[in-house]
């Protein structure tokens, strides 16, 4: 029982530093003018017509790889950490939050969210460059 309350307690502090860690970098980009908010986002994808739009959705998008790559490299470098230091939960709970396997799943989500929004990137410079 109390080996159980100690993973939640991990678990937790492990997705309260993620979490603040994705704010961080999302409050970056946004003061850089690289991210649109929810709002503007869905109101630009829902409007955009002139090259100066396309642009815009560029720049978002291609932040928004950036931010995915991090946290794949972040969690690759987890993950060799992990690998050094096995955690009980590698053999009892494998692909649990406290080990290598759960960070190379995670680092490889990231990286292909990553990739999609690359590709919606490349997408909106060749509607810009298509657009008056």
């Amino acid at each position: 029982m109390e080996q159980s309350n100690s993973k939640r307690r991990a678990f937790a502090l492990s997705a309260l530093i993620g979490g603040a860690t994705m704010l961080s970098q999302t409050g970056k980009a946004q003061s850089s003018g690289q991210s649109l908010s929810k709002k503007h986002l869905a109101d630009l994808v829902a409007t955009a017509k002139t090259a100066a739009d396309h642009r815009k959705l560029e720049a978002h998008y291609l932040a928004a790889a950036a931010r995915h790559e991090a946290e794949a490299q972040e969690h690759l470098e987890l993950a060799a950490k992990y690998k050094a230091n096995p955690t009980l939960s590698e053999s009892k709970h494998p692909g649990a939050p406290d080990t290598a396997s759960h960070c190379m799943t995670f680092a490889e989500h990231c990286k292909k969210a990553a990739k999609m929004m690359r590709d919606m990137a490349a997408m909106h410079e060749g509607m810009a460059k298509n657009s008056k």
